[in-house]
């Protein structure tokens, strides 16, 4: 009888397969997920009859009044609704007066929250201030 110990070969696991199936999911998620920038701020826009505004999403400063009057700038709330809050967010943004300020306030939001941010953009110095609405 011959009891030798026949010299196993070590084991290999190939991770081809496994990485084809990676990357295959990859190409799956990627074309099938949406890339549109929708915002997480439900606002009812006013509807208003006018031309459609070109703008450019990359040099925009957005701010957001929902309809209980909280300010969002580029979907980011402020801290509270005063006033002074509203200034110093927008002071943040000084160095870009040139680029257009667009407002989106809820159709249902309070006048005196839009007022607001007019008056304080225009003493900052905001010279492009948009509404955004919605056609008829």
């Amino acid at each position: 009888m011959n009891f030798r110990n026949k010299k196993q070969q070590p084991l290999e696991i190939s991770l081809t397969p496994m990485i084809d199936v990676v990357f295959l999911l990859l190409i799956f998620f990627m074309v099938t997920t949406t890339f549109s920038k929708e915002t997480m701020i439900k606002v009812q826009l006013p509807q208003a009859a006018g031309q459609a505004a070109e703008k450019d999403n990359d040099k925009v400063l957005t701010l957001t009044i929902d309809k209980s009057g909280q300010y969002f700038i580029n979907d980011k709330a402020l801290n509270d609704r005063t006033k002074e809050t509203l200034s110093k967010a927008l002071q943040a943004y000084s160095q870009h007066k040139n680029i257009p300020l667009i407002i989106n306030a809820d159709a249902n939001a309070p006048v005196q929250a839009a007022i607001s941010v007019l008056d304080t953009a225009a003493n900052i110095g905001f010279k492009n201030i948009t509404f955004a609405t919605q056609k008829e």
